[in-house]
């Protein structure tokens, strides 16, 4: 019984029925010594971008110790639902955590009511996890993920920003998070363009990603020795894809091709 009287066998949010049958396991509840924060991973720079008929989300592959590289090809976007995806920053472990929780969060709402979440719905579900964990956040371990879907009814890609209090905007276009974030944004205003091909904003996001690795160092470039190149994922009305390390390989390496001639990247149309 939850404390408004609800039936656990009737709440449609798993967290809650987390919450009262083993809370230990919810994100929000690991604890810390309150001392030093060295020895924690965090992801970095996210992008994403509507195009003409859906949605893109791509993610950095470096994880960072401190001033140390301890990870180089971690995942940071994951599929959520059919229809929706999620890239991490912030505190490693927690985040992915965090979008285990809520893959399950939707799942188990489908299984209970029999319907798909709506899109607003699943940003709301999200923002709550977001906020049931600033406790932590106030600790240094802050999650701030961004969230991605193709809305059925509406019939668009629509992108969803947070705050670690779990307060909820919607991004109209492109928009970025991580400490990157600032100069992935800078590039996606000089590259991004309505109506853009999905291939188009999958390239558009890979050099917002390049520019970002070109002035953070918390964020991972392109890794040609060792081919680990960005993590991305489409959502269109077919539902979500991930691009294939071969596929993704093919548009970096023409960025990174380009950039031999042009190190600052392409220029912008003025209009």
């Amino acid at each position: 019984m939850l404390p408004d009287g609800t039936r656990l066998s009737e709440t449609s949010s798993f967290a809650d029925y987390l919450a009262v049958r083993a809370p230990e396991l919810l994100p929000s509840a690991r604890a810390t010594d309150g001392g030093s924060l060295v020895g924690v991973t965090h992801g970095t720079t996210i992008v994403a971008a509507t195009f003409d008929g859906g949605v893109v989300m791509a993610g950095d592959r470096r994880a960072t110790m401190g001033n140390v590289i301890a990870q180089r090809d971690i995942q940071k976007v994951f599929p959520t639902d059919e229809y929706s995806c999620v890239g991490i920053a912030g505190t490693a472990g927690l985040a992915v955590e965090m979008t285990r929780l809520f893959q399950v969060e939707l799942e188990h709402y489908e299984k209970i009511e029999g319907t798909v979440l709506s899109t607003d719905g699943k940003a709301n579900r999200l923002a709550a996890l977001i906020r049931n964990n600033l406790g932590m956040a106030m600790q240094g371990l802050a999650v701030v993920p961004l969230f991605a879907a193709y809305d059925l009814d509406a019939g668009v890609g629509r992108i969803f920003a947070f705050d670690v209090t779990g307060n909820r905007n919607e991004e109209r276009a492109f928009h970025s998070v991580g400490s990157g974030s600032t100069f992935a944004r800078g590039s996606l205003k000089k590259l991004y363009s309505e109506g853009m091909s999905e291939t188009d904003a999958v390239t558009a996001a890979i050099q917002a990603l390049y520019d970002a690795a070109d002035d953070d160092t918390a964020t991972g470039g392109p890794d040609l020795a060792r081919r680990i190149f960005p993590m991305v994922g489409a959502i269109t009305a077919n539902g979500y894809r991930a691009y294939s390390e071969d596929e993704t390989a093919a548009i970096a390496d023409q960025v990174i091709a380009a950039r031999m001639g042009r190190p600052d990247g392409p220029s912008a149309p003025l209009t």
